[in-house]
């Protein structure tokens, strides 16, 4: 079965397009204002109606109010929301879209437990922990810390690129995978070479 791939902090319809044809299943939208990646919902909508059918349109989220879900997710025609805060089950869960849960692995925290605390996600996404910053760090964790018997689909994320993705797959063996700093020339904006160069190791 091929491994499905998202690339994340889109803020260009040029660069979401050159994601998805070279074979990008799903785009992200950063809907956290604090990062450098960050795109308004109106922004964001301007992308959507460009993109093809059969293409998911992510929601990226850090503890955000539930009126900011609710707006981005009406105004910009999500189809998935992706939290990556210390958001609970429960907030997740009350949106009318489905959702994915990201955690931050670090040594010594129990990923079994937090597949069954968010047993209704859609998968858990995995990324490295950097103190302080929730994402996007480029940086790449231990993957021998992801249990075999994970509940949930796997998402690898965490400093991803052309020179490590085959040994990632292989490793790993993900549901998904998701890139973004490591298809970037300058934060939020991305690199068509670059793309290709990973998506042809991820087709390997």
């Amino acid at each position: 079965m091929s491994v499905r791939v998202k690339v994340c902090g889109i803020t260009r319809i040029e660069d979401a397009m050159s994601a998805i044809k070279y074979g990008a299943d799903a785009i992200g939208f950063v809907f956290w204002p604090k990062s450098p990646r960050y795109i308004s919902p109106e922004q964001a909508r301007q992308i959507v109606e460009e993109i093809p059918a059969f293409i998911s349109i992510v929601g990226v989220y850090v503890d955000p109010a539930l009126e900011w879900v609710e707006e981005t997710t009406q105004v910009a025609n999500l189809s998935l929301h992706q939290f990556h805060g210390d958001e609970s089950p429960e907030f997740c869960e009350q949106f009318s879209k489905p959702y994915i849960k990201a955690i931050r692995v670090r040594e010594g925290l129990d990923l079994l437990q937090y597949a069954q605390q968010y047993q209704n996600a859609k998968g858990l996404l995995l990324d490295a922990y950097t103190a302080n910053i929730p994402g996007g760090t480029g940086h790449v964790f231990n993957w021998n810390l992801i249990p075999q018997n994970l509940q949930l689909p796997l998402i690898l994320s965490g400093g991803l690129h052309a020179g490590n993705i085959v040994q990632a797959i292989k490793q790993t063996q993900p549901w998904a995978v998701d890139v973004s700093s490591g298809v970037e020339a300058t934060k939020g904006i991305k690199d068509k070479k670059k793309i290709i160069a990973f998506m042809q190791g991820v087709k390997k």
